[in-house]
């Protein structure tokens, strides 16, 4: 038993590591929070519109079109624990004066709006940032249990957070959550700050850093078919934000308590599979990203066709699990197929196809559930999702047919230094 738990958390024996999951937790649980009562504040403003809703999230999430690949491009040129800081302290400041405009009464859905984008701005940044230092931390050796345990923590947080304001929000209010998330960006800055490891710093050999470069090393087929995967799955599935908590007020009619329960549900799932992935050792093949799809498809489907509030429940814990497995199996698969240093790009590349279509999608889901209901969000996606899964396994290759990932590595590493 003592050596299986060594094997889950193998990556924590890494001291710099520690720290920062331990930031991030306390961070993403406010982050949570913030979600909550952002779209509850957002449903009370409008009566309950979807539409608005789903342009707050597309607002949030449209930066990313924009910035992301060049966020990619700065993590992999600076410092990127520095990169993080100010990310974090823009983040903090930028939740205040809206917790600020609640507490005061004055807040309007325009405001909602700016902070949405605002903050879309800054995790263009901060993601590509984030995810390229993990591998940072630890090594290759560790970077899929590091990356499944990243994983691990946001769930703790996307479980905690949304229970946590459901509560605050029946006894407090919306304006004391926002708050709350505001102090807990500090968590980060403070556990990136006692780090005493080199990782992350800025690179030092003269070489200019081009997008183009994450671009071409992405178009290897072995990592297109996954991203395009990926592409399609974020864009018509993968829209939770939107459809959770219309799912809780429309088809559960749930109160602001029970709509954190729903959330905290679907991420309880996703915890699990994390913890699952922390085992992985190796990259994962295309077959069972494209499985993995498949399998996501289903659950999702049978969401948006059962309306009774306990099988609702598990099959939101089960499609929970499956988005996560999912997830991790295709930024695995993309991570170790490419060079250290040309991570940061190929992975804000991955970024802005998994979050860079969620304006897109958040949309398209939210004009459907305007008109037709939340239930065809969910079946919409899920039939999309499980077809898209069906054809990458019709176009798979051998994996035998492309170079291994270290192999790779090491000819997108020449490549990169003799380009002039």
């Amino acid at each position: 038993m003592s050596s299986a738990f060594g094997e889950v958390f193998r990556s924590l024996r890494v001291r710099d590591f520690r720290l920062f999951v331990l930031g991030q937790i306390v961070s993403v649980a406010g982050t949570w929070m913030m979600v909550v009562a952002q779209d509850w504040l957002v449903l009370g403003l409008t009566r309950g519109s979807a539409s608005a809703l789903g342009t707050v999230t597309a607002l949030q999430f449209a930066p990313l079109l924009l910035l992301t690949l060049y966020g990619g491009r700065l993590a992999d040129r600076y410092d990127k624990r520095a990169l993080l800081t100010v990310a974090n302290v823009v983040s903090c400041a930028v939740a205040l004066m809206l917790a600020v405009l609640v507490l005061a009464g004055e807040v309007r859905l325009w405001h909602v709006y700016v902070f949405a984008c605002a903050l879309g701005v800054v995790n263009s940044v901060e993601v590509p940032a984030r995810m390229a230092f993990v591998g940072e931390l630890v090594g290759s050796d560790l970077l899929p249990n590091a990356s499944a345990l990243s994983a691990a923590y946001f769930n703790v947080a996307r479980v905690v957070g949304p229970a946590l304001s459901g509560l605050f929000i029946s006894v407090a209010g919306v304006g004391w959550v926002m708050l709350v998330n505001a102090v807990s960006y500090a968590a980060t800055v403070v556990a990136l700050r006692l780090m005493s490891g080199s990782a992350g710093r800025a690179r030092r050999d003269g070489d200019r850093v081009r997008v183009r470069e994450g671009l071409k090393a992405a178009g290897r087929f072995d990592l297109m078919v996954p991203l395009v995967l990926v592409a399609v799955v974020a864009l018509f599935g993968l829209n939770f934000q939107l459809t959770l908590p219309l799912l809780a007020s429309q088809v559960h009619h749930a109160d602001a308590s029970t709509f954190g329960v729903v959330t905290a549900v679907f991420a309880a799932g996703s915890l699990v599979a994390a913890m699952m992935t922390t085992l992985r050792r190796g990259r994962p093949s295309a077959r069972l990203v494209a499985g993995a799809a498949i399998a996501f498809g289903l659950l999702e489907t049978a969401v948006g066709v059962v309306s009774s509030y306990g099988p609702s429940m598990v099959l939101l814990f089960l499609t929970g699990g499956m988005s996560i497995f999912f997830a991790q199996a295709a930024n695995h698969r993309i991570q170790l197929g490419v060079a250290p240093e040309l991570r940061g790009r190929v992975l804000a590349l991955y970024t802005l196809i998994l979050q860079g279509s969620t304006p897109l999608g958040a949309l398209l889901v939210g004009t459907l559930a305007e008109h037709w209901g939340v239930r065809w969000g969910f079946l919409v996606g899920g039939v999309i999702s499980l077809a898209a899964g069906l054809v990458a396994i019709a176009v798979e290759r051998d994996d035998s047919a492309t170079p291994p990932p270290a192999e790779a590595a090491v000819r997108e590493r020449s490549g990169h230094r003799t380009r002039p």
